[in-house]
């Protein structure tokens, strides 16, 4: 596999090793705890085929390249917590939180989907399933190419899907109230599908997933943003929104004891990108499933004592006007950025411990503690209007 700096010399590998979980054809081991529902060979196929599409896209001008990778940056579910979520709470206070709500439990059911539909990586694929051996591929591996989870569906598509159908819709409602123009009132709509192809084809570049993940992703992710934005929480008890932190993860470590009491290694994905990753200081431990798990789970805690906060209290029945709105996205991204970038713990008990504490603070940073200050500002003192 090459990189910008040369080749990587590495050995003949044998067959899929997430089929080999699937399929019982294989041989021994846990794949008996899930039924195969694909044939080795067609499985193969479609990964085959993959992997072609991804050279060929690699294939591409200097400057694509670094589109592919802003691309790939701009869609990280953390992006979701980091950037979209104050920039659209700043807009509207409900779509703000919608997006938050419905990226959080997207990202949990984009864990506990790879969890169970086993999905290969390129990166590793390429080389454990012996493709590398019989076909003439020239791949690249990035510092964004080893997520240590399992493939499928796309998080990236699925997550940043779901998350932003809340921002297309009231823009969509924005439209419609201005303009009569079919045009006009599809734009939200076309642009964030054309956003969601430029997402899924970033990842088959970078060799994170193969096209049939990335579909499958911004299917999921569409519907999931559709049937969710009826479903977000407005302003519920202290108690609602810590049962569901619970709840959240209680769910995914009782499947996962529950896949390991089966017989599955359910850290298979962990072992192969560590094994086929051309640079270990690529490997990150935020992509792994939990690490996505701590981050919604301390989002719904963040959120429910935001939402109780006293500062939140004193303003929840006032609109600012446009100069609160842009000051105060500013701090919080600013605020948020710099709570992101804070370097974390190498021992694992305590980088999730900060980690928890890092994302129960960001919607209370947003909803609560932001807008006060911005309010307490002599530069945005005209007097914001009264819901």
């Amino acid at each position: 596999m090459q990189t910008g700096g040369g080749f990587k010399v590495v050995p003949e590998a044998t067959a899929s090793a997430a089929l080999q979980l699937l399929c019982p054809v294989v041989g021994p081991g846990p794949s008996n705890a899930l039924p195969c529902r694909f044939s080795l060979a067609a499985m193969d196929a479609l990964y085959s085929r993959g992997v072609l599409f991804a050279e060929m896209l690699q294939t591409g001008p200097p400057w694509l390249e670094r589109f592919w990778l802003s691309m790939t940056f701009l869609a990280d579910p953390k992006c979701i917590f980091v950037v979209f979520f104050p920039l659209a709470y700043f807009l509207d206070r409900k779509v703000g939180v919608a997006v938050l709500w419905i990226g959080l439990v997207s990202e949990w059911l984009n864990v506990v989907a790879k969890w169970i539909l086993f999905g290969e990586r390129p990166f590793w694929w390429v080389y454990e399933s012996g493709f590398s051996s019989k076909e003439k591929v020239l791949l690249r591996q990035f510092p964004v190419s080893c997520e240590t989870g399992p493939g499928s569906p796309s998080g990236h598509c699925m997550i940043t899907g779901a998350a932003l159908w809340p921002i297309v819709t009231a823009l969509t409602a924005l439209a419609s109230r201005h303009s009569t123009s079919r045009l006009v009132k599809l734009t939200p709509f076309l642009a964030y599908f054309l956003l969601l192809l430029a997402v899924g084809l970033s990842r088959i570049f970078i060799l994170a997933h193969f096209p049939h993940q990335v579909l499958g992703g911004i299917v999921a992710g569409a519907a999931l943003g559709w049937m969710l934005e009826a479903c977000v929480p407005a302003e519920r008890k202290l108690s609602f929104y810590l049962a569901t932190s619970l709840a959240l993860l209680l769910s995914a470590i009782g499947l996962y004891w529950s896949m390991v009491a089966l017989g599955v290694d359910i850290d298979w994905s962990i072992h192969l990108a560590t094994k086929w990753c051309l640079n270990p200081e690529w490997i990150h431990i935020e992509t792994r499933p939990f690490s996505s798990l701590c981050r919604d789970t301390a989002s719904v805690v963040g959120l429910g004592l935001a939402t109780h906060s006293s500062f939140y209290t004193q303003l929840r029945h006032e609109r600012p006007g446009w100069k609160q709105q842009a000051v105060g996205a500013g701090l919080a991204l600013a605020a948020l950025q710099g709570l992101n970038d804070v370097v974390q713990p190498e021992n694992i008990v305590l980088w999730y411990g900060l980690n928890f504490l890092k994302y129960a603070s960001f919607p209370w940073v947003v909803v609560a503690l932001v807008p006060w200050l911005v309010r307490l500002l002599p530069l945005t003192q005209s007097r914001p209007h009264s819901k």
